[in-house]
């Protein structure tokens, strides 16, 4: 099994439908048309103007980077609190990315239209579902076919959408 260079990106598509992975790691694209995906990218370019933004580090982009009383935070903004879990996951990701190279952090996911944040901090439970979630992304990519398609509640508003249930 050959080892693949994982971003955060992965990890999110990972929670949320694993056929998303492989179609991703593959080089197709999401609809970038998508309603959902514009917006997302509208929220992204327009909110928290003051502080550094896409950040590139190893195979992955930090939305934002700030310190806070002398310590690293990393900012992953987005839409909605509707995917939270796989939001926090990408950002223990980053977290993870950043203590394996002796950098110091913690996160924030911001929720700019809905005025809320939440902190996140990388802990060993946090480690172990990375550690599983990693794992099980590199077998994902490494499948000769895409995973067969699982209706969800996502499907209805996802850009892949077509190439699932086209």
């Amino acid at each position: 099994m050959n080892e693949f260079n994982i971003s955060g990106t992965y990890i999110w598509y990972y929670c949320i439908c694993k056929r998303e992975v492989w179609l991703l790691a593959h080089a197709l694209e999401a609809d970038q048309q998508d309603e959902n995906m514009q917006i997302g990218n509208v929220i992204h370019e327009t909110s928290y103007s003051r502080s550094s933004k896409e950040v590139g580090f190893g195979h992955s982009k930090f939305d934002i980077i700030s310190k806070d009383n002398g310590r690293l935070v990393v900012g992953e903004i987005k839409k909605s609190s509707r995917f939270v879990e796989s939001s926090r996951m990408q950002l223990l990701f980053y977290l993870k990315e950043l203590s394996a190279n002796n950098i110091a952090a913690e996160g924030v996911l911001m929720f700019p239209d809905e005025k809320r944040r939440e902190v996140v901090r990388l802990d060993k439970e946090g480690k172990a579902k990375l550690e599983n979630i990693i794992n099980d992304i590199n077998q994902i990519v490494n499948l000769e076919q895409a995973p067969p398609p699982v209706m969800i509640k996502y499907c209805k508003k996802c850009a892949y959408a077509e190439f699932c249930w086209a």
